[in-house]
């Protein structure tokens, strides 16, 4: 099936008329005319029915003419995307974030690249460590920001942006929410909230572990979103990141006693040529007062 053939088709079905469809389409008739034939044949069934002047659809073409309009549309759309592509017009962004990341720590510069870059199109999506490492290897992300990665290959580049630690999180209705200083004992009888696809689970549970706290024996979810939600129902007590945004009704705790922390991190390939978009995101990264977001 050629698309000149569909055009062609397209361009009857919406006259009902061959000789009109051939000058919208700038072709003779005899031309239109076989081009549909052929069409027919591949088809194994006729789509119009001629009668003089005034031609018709046949059940065959009725049920034709939504595909392939819609074949002749996305045909059309993906030229137009490939000729923006070409002129410059358009470029994509692709950047992973692990799930123990809060997405509001990247607002301001993303925003800033967006305006930089009008007809940018961003693309952000969440990975684990191991799909992270993966994603960049093949080329499918041009950035990641995450907490710490195996380094698995030489070409893994990365810039560290700041450095916090875990801090214990209650509702403001917890028993706990009023402690002035909470050591890790006191949450041996407690649930413990975990987002067991946060970058530090694993040295989250040793660490708990340590103290004698089974994190095994909480409640799991695999977003961060979630685990905010399950804290402001109350159920238990989460060890979240200081960088993360808090909704109302959720207080910190100070946990002098508990030392658990991790290095939020850009990654990038060496020797990779990134686009101007790319280019201009990584240095506002790099160059961010990441201070405002650590308490």
């Amino acid at each position: 099936m050629e698309m000149h053939q569909v055009r062609y088709f397209l361009a009857v079905a919406r006259t009902l008329n061959f000789t009109r469809a051939a000058e919208q389409c700038n072709v003779s008739q005899p031309a239109l005319t076989r081009a549909i034939r052929q069409l027919e044949e591949e088809l194994a069934g006729s789509l119009l029915r001629r009668e003089g002047k005034l031609s018709h659809l046949t059940d065959l073409g009725l049920r034709m003419l939504p595909l392939m309009q819609q074949c002749y549309d996305s045909a059309l759309a993906a030229k137009s995307l490939a000729s923006s592509l070409s002129k410059g017009a358009t470029r994509s962004l692709t950047l992973l974030i692990s799930h123990g990341i809060d997405l509001g720590l990247l607002e301001a510069p993303l925003a800033e690249t967006c305006r930089a870059f009008p007809r940018l199109e961003l693309k952000i999506e969440r990975a684990g460590a191991a799909e992270i490492n993966e994603r960049l290897q093949k080329g499918k992300a041009d950035f990641a920001v995450a907490g710490p990665l195996a380094k698995s290959w030489d070409r893994l580049d990365l810039w560290p942006l700041f450095a916090e630690k875990f801090v214990a999180v209650v509702n403001q209705d917890h028993p706990l929410a009023r402690a002035k200083g909470l050591h890790p004992r006191q949450l041996t009888d407690q649930p413990i909230l975990l987002n067991v696809a946060c970058d530090c689970a694993d040295a989250l549970m040793a660490a708990l572990s340590e103290y004698g706290i089974d994190s095994g024996q909480g409640h799991k979810v695999s977003n961060l979103n979630d685990l905010l939600a399950l804290l402001g129902a109350n159920l238990g007590v989460a060890f979240l990141p200081e960088s993360t945004r808090l909704v109302p009704g959720l207080v910190r705790l100070t946990t002098p006693e508990f030392d658990l922390g991790r290095t939020v991190t850009l990654y990038g390939v060496a020797g990779r040529p990134r686009t101007p978009a790319a280019d201009t995101l990584m240095k506002l990264l790099r160059a961010r007062d990441w201070s405002p977001y650590l308490r």
